[in-house]
């Protein structure tokens, strides 16, 4: 019988918590479950959560700390989110900060997606099925 693995929690480490906070919230609107000094999580839709981890926190829990994301550099991660009204999100995290890495466009794989990267340097994809592509 295999084991079964499922995904429920994202980490990042970030350097400023209370900006990557105050940017998810503008962004996306997803409740915090979770709020200490040095991490905050947050509820996606489906169930799974978002956390946000002060960098020397996070280090304190694995051992090392990761290092720091210059700002305007990328880290080296992706969140790939697909929403259905992708051109009112596309506006709503310019508007909380998030740089445009590249244009709204059809993809190989079967989305449209624009890219985009968080005050940390994450990575964000919006993205939907493009007509007529399978989910």
């Amino acid at each position: 019988m295999p084991t079964v693995v499922r995904h429920v929690l994202t980490i990042l480490a970030v350097e400023d918590l209370p900006s990557a906070v105050d940017f998810y919230q503008r962004a996306f609107d997803w409740p915090i479950e979770v709020q200490t000094p040095v991490y905050v999580e947050l509820a996606l839709p489906a169930g799974q959560r978002l956390g946000l981890y002060q960098r020397e926190g996070f280090g304190k829990n694995i051992g090392q700390v990761p290092l720091a994301i210059p700002a305007g550099q990328l880290a080296p991660c992706e969140l790939y989110l697909h929403t259905e009204q992708l051109e009112s999100a596309i506006e709503r995290i310019k508007q909380a900060g998030a740089q445009q890495l590249s244009e709204l466009s059809p993809r190989p794989w079967g989305d449209e997606a624009a890219y985009f990267f968080d005050p940390s340097g994450v990575v964000l994809a919006l993205a939907r099925p493009l007509a007529g592509a399978s989910a």
